[in-house]
């Protein structure tokens, strides 16, 4: 995933520092730079980006001021000498507040922050995902997953439809699908929570399938999968 970022900053020195910082790192891309909000509202308009470096005080227009103009604006990251302005860049949503000088190191952990975010909300907005199966990539969407095996090296993805056995780490795999969707009940088995029809004693039952629940993460998964929902006397 590339994340294409825009500088907006009325200091030269402040913008090639910045323009370095994103050319160092692999997952950015530098959609353009310029001295004023009213120069990045017109970049907004005709250009796509995800990310603003954003300085705040500047001439005719604060940044403080320009992201609350913005109807849809794109996650910021505040870049300035000004520490007075945390608070508010924080009421309206800013992901970060760097204090100039930045260094790279604090730079890496608002962008890193950046990616996170971005990936989090590009699971939830995706309802489909593909992998490599016999050569081919084939599409499996989110609802007809039954629950994921770890087999050695492979991974089997279970659906409604047929089992989908595929050369990933199943870490890489628990990673990617939704947390809210899918919980791990075993070191091999992560299941799909609304797929489960009983639960008999240590094992998860899905349809056919019996899956077993790890004794170290079964308070954890019975407390997931009830939810609330579990009607007593």
């Amino acid at each position: 995933m590339t994340i294409r970022c825009l500088i907006v900053d009325d200091e030269p020195l402040a913008r090639k520092g910045l323009k370095e910082y994103i050319e160092d790192v692999p997952f950015l891309e530098l959609a353009g730079e310029c001295d004023s909000p009213v120069k990045a509202a017109a970049i907004l308009q005709t250009q796509p980006v995800q990310l603003l470096f954003l300085d705040v005080q500047m001439p005719r227009m604060t940044g403080i001021e320009f992201l609350r103009s913005l109807p849809q604006p794109p996650l910021v990251i505040f870049t300035t000498a000004h520490p007075d302005y945390a608070v508010e860049s924080f009421e309206l949503n800013a992901l970060d507040y760097l204090l100039k000088p930045i260094s790279f190191e604090r730079f890496m952990k608002a962008v890193m922050k950046a990616r996170a975010y971005m990936d989090v909300h590009q699971k939830k907005d995706a309802d489909y995902f593909f992998i490599k199966c016999d050569n081919k990539l084939e599409k499996i969407n989110f609802q007809d997953v039954l629950f994921v095996e770890a087999l050695q090296n492979y991974v089997a993805v279970h659906t409604t439809q047929r089992k989908f056995t595929t050369y990933l780490t199943f870490k890489g795999v628990e990673e990617y699908l939704p947390a809210e969707r899918f919980i791990k009940v075993h070191k091999s088995f992560i299941v799909a929570v609304d797929k489960i029809d009983s639960i008999d004693g240590n094992e998860l039952v899905i349809g056919q399938h019996h899956i077993p629940i790890s004794r170290n993460l079964k308070d954890e998964v019975m407390e997931k999968i009830l939810n609330k929902r579990y009607l007593r006397r």
